[in-house]
């Protein structure tokens, strides 16, 4: 019994911790020179400046980079990781439960926190909405910048519009669920890995110069966010009343639309979102999901940042709990 106990602690400080990453979300982002995501971007950068040329070099130069990377962002992670570990254990020896507790907490949830944005993304589409809201299609598509990377200088009000939503919903797996995902998995260090190869393949993994140079990390980030991405769009149609979304709908235009898109796994949230709102989420030449029964307009922006934050709330809700219970034995 005094062994269950134990696991029980060790339980509510894993689940601490997320609480407390949610918490320190809400208050903002890290600064860039302090922030782990951009850490690993300017590494990119630097590798990609000794990038080859020729399909061959550069696609076996890729691997490498990613080889390179790799434990760059695993070991310092696994250092504060067993850090928070060890500081837990010394307070508990001491008789220090509680303290003991939220010191590892306060670690291992300060460190979470870069690994996911779920305030900054809607934050980010309430910009795109306001400015629509003010007729101002040159601001709206300068916000929509923090969200896509497509050429955005033709876009109509109601193409922006969509892909803003578009990207709300992408974004709910890659920068939401699949983090908080692979941190309940293999904890602080599976989720620093998980942002670093995405962030390889926002960078790199796209057709054009680069396209054999990021061919292996777009591969890999298809292979990570396979399940997360299928979970967030079931997330999303069983959420759907929470942001005045249709449920029935979210789940028929998911299940006939998720495939429209190049990658895998983009059409999953993002079919489902266009099925629970209503409207058709088009990029030209490239995809339509749902049905265009009606004209997008900023109220469908605006439920999608709810959408956002309440499948995102509770996401870093059942993973938390999900910790306290994974540690919990009977006997």
């Amino acid at each position: 019994m005094r062994w269950s106990k134990q696991r029980m602690e060790q339980g509510a400080a894993a689940s601490g911790a997320v609480f407390i990453a949610f918490a320190l979300d809400r208050v903002g982002e890290p600064p860039a020179n302090w922030h782990p995501v951009a850490w690993y971007g300017r590494l990119i950068r630097r590798l990609e400046l000794a990038a080859p040329t020729g399909r061959v070099s550069q696609f076996l130069y890729g691997i490498a980079m990613l080889l390179l990377a790799a434990p760059l962002a695993l070991l310092p992670s696994a250092l504060i990781h067993l850090f928070a570990g060890r500081m837990h254990v010394m307070a508990q020896r001491r008789g220090h439960i509680i303290t003991g507790s939220l010191l590892y907490a306060l670690i291992e949830g300060s460190a979470l926190k870069p690994f996911f944005a779920l305030r900054m993304l809607a934050d980010a589409g309430r910009l795109v909405r306001l400015a629509l809201e003010q007729d101002d299609l040159p601001a709206a598509r300068q916000a929509l910048q923090s969200l896509v990377s497509r050429d955005r200088s033709q876009l109509t009000a109601e193409l922006t519009a969509a892909a803003a939503i578009e990207s709300l919903a992408e974004n709910l797996s890659d920068s939401v669920v699949a983090p908080l995902f692979y941190h309940f998995l293999g904890g602080l260090p599976a989720a620093a890995a998980y942002r670093l190869f995405n962030t390889f393949d926002s960078m790199l993994g796209y057709h054009g110069r680069y396209e054999y140079l990021g061919k292996a990390a777009a591969r890999l980030d298809d292979a990570l966010n396979l399940l997360p991405a299928r979970l967030t769009a079931l997330l999303i149609v069983l959420g759907a009343p929470l942001f005045g979304g249709n449920r029935r709908r979210a789940w028929h235009i998911w299940r006939r639309d998720a495939h429209k898109t190049a990658s895998p796994n983009a059409g999953q949230p993002m079919a489902a979102t266009a099925g629970a709102l209503g409207v058709q989420l088009e990029k030209v030449g490239h995809y339509k999901l749902g049905d265009n029964e009606r004209a997008i307009t900023t109220h469908d922006i605006k439920r999608a940042e709810q959408m956002v934050l309440r499948i995102g709330s509770i996401v870093i809700l059942l993973i938390a709990l999900l910790k306290l219970f994974r540690s919990v034995t009977y006997e």
